[in-house]
């Protein structure tokens, strides 16, 4: 497992008043997802905060409407000057927390974010240009 996040940054469910910082992150990243205001809704949005301040977001679809078993991530970003800091990492081993410890969760994703999904542990396939984890 990587290293966990600065001392200073918490991992804390999203609420739907921060729409717009959660959009903002995931524009930085160049994401889009059309989960993210139903998922605030329905609190599957992970935001990692310091300060008040949203540094980096995962947005859950749930158990079984991505066609997978267990929730799988639909998206997952942080802020372009705080990568590579565990960031990104403890948003997704929050995410593995709320799956309980017989849960998975799954991830599609291109190949150049194949490491940071590796570090995690998760299994990974092809899946035509993209790559599927599961972990």
């Amino acid at each position: 497992m990587p290293d966990g996040p600065p001392t200073d940054v918490h991992v804390r469910e999203g609420r739907p008043d921060e729409r717009g910082a959660v959009a903002a992150v995931l524009d930085a990243a160049m994401l889009r997802t059309d989960e993210l205001g139903p998922a605030l809704d329905r609190g599957d949005v992970l935001v990692a905060v310091t300060e008040g301040r949203v540094l980096g977001a995962l947005v859950l679809v749930p158990d079984g409407e991505a066609g997978t078993d267990g929730p799988h991530v639909d998206a997952v970003a942080v802020r372009p000057n705080r990568r590579g800091q565990g960031i990104g990492g403890a948003l997704v081993v929050a995410a593995l927390d709320r799956c309980g410890p017989d849960g998975h969760l799954t991830a599609v994703f291109d190949a150049d974010v194949r490491p940071f999904y590796e570090s995690l542990g998760f299994e990974i396939r092809e899946r035509g240009d993209r790559l599927f984890g599961v972990r």
